[in-house]
C-alpha cells in the first residue's frame, strides 16, 4: 500500500499544534484582565463637567473628606456636594476663574451640575456608608488614594468576593473613627489594634457573611 503522508507530516502536525496551543494561551493571558476591568470597573475615569481636582482640595489643601461628601458617617450613600457647598468658598477664591463658570451658571440657574458617578454597585446589592465609617472603614480603602488623584478613577473591584475577603478579616481595612478621612494614617506607625481599642467598647469585629446581609 502506497504511503499517503509524508515521514515529515507528524512533525509538522506537532508543530502546529503547539503553535496553537501557545497563541490561545496568549490571548487568554492578554484578553482576560482587560474582561475582568471591564467587568469591574477599575481604571474608570470620567472627566466630569466640571474639572475638580481632588489632589488639590483633599491632597493639597487637606480638606476633609466630609466636608462635600457630607452624610458618609450618617446615611447610606455620600451625598455629592450641592453648587452651594462649592460657592462656600470660590466665591472668594478665585471666583473669576473660567474654571468655574459652569458652577456659577449653575447657580443662577439653580439646575444642579451632573457630576457622573465613578463607583457604582449593582441595584440588588445593599452598602451603607455610614455602617462602615463609624466602625472605621476608611476612605482610602475602597476608594484608594484620592488625595493624590486629580480625576478620581476607580481602584477597586468591588465585586462580591473583594467585599467578603474584607468581611471575613476586616482587620487590616480599620483604624480609629478618628482617622477615617485621613488618607496618609498608617496603621503600623500607630501600632493600631483594631481588638484593643477601647473606644470600640463592646462592638465586635463580626461584619455579616450570609447573603441577606448585602442582598435585601
Amino acid at each position: 500500500m502506497a504511503q499517503i503522508f509524508q515521514p515529515s507530516t507528524d512533525r509538522w502536525l506537532r508543530f502546529f499544534f503547539l503553535a496553537f496551543v501557545l497563541i490561545a494561551v496568549g490571548t487568554i493571558a492578554v484578553a482576560v484582565p482587560g474582561m475582568q476591568s471591564a467587568m469591574t470597573g477599575v481604571g474608570y475615569q470620567p472627566t466630569q463637567p466640571v474639572p475638580f481636582s481632588h489632589k488639590l482640595h483633599a491632597g493639597d489643601l487637606a480638606m476633609d473628606c466630609t466636608y462635600c461628601n457630607n452624610t458618609v458617617d450618617r446615611a447610606d450613600y455620600a451625598a455629592i456636594p450641592t453648587t452651594e457647598t462649592c460657592l462656600n468658598c470660590h466665591a472668594r477664591v478665585v471666583p473669576n476663574s473660567p474654571l468655574l463658570a459652569d458652577v456659577f451658571e449653575s447657580y443662577g440657574s439653580r439646575v444642579p451640575i451632573e457630576w457622573i458617578r465613578v463607583h457604582r454597585l449593582p441595584d440588588y446589592t445593599y452598602f451603607s456608608h455610614q455602617a462602615h465609617v463609624t466602625v472605621g472603614v476608611s476612605c482610602v480603602s475602597c476608594h484608594g488614594r484620592v488625595d493624590q488623584m486629580e480625576e478620581v478613577r476607580q481602584v477597586e473591584p468591588l465585586n462580591m468576593a473583594w467585599c467578603l475577603d474584607c468581611h471575613r478579616n476586616p482587620s487590616p481595612n480599620l483604624r480609629p473613627v478618628a482617622e477615617v478621612t485621613n488618607m496618609s494614617w498608617d496603621s503600623a506607625a500607630d501600632n493600631y489594634n483594631p481588638h484593643q481599642d477601647p473606644a470600640r467598647g463592646d462592638r465586635k469585629l463580626s461584619p455579616p457573611e450570609h447573603c441577606s446581609g448585602c442582598h435585601r
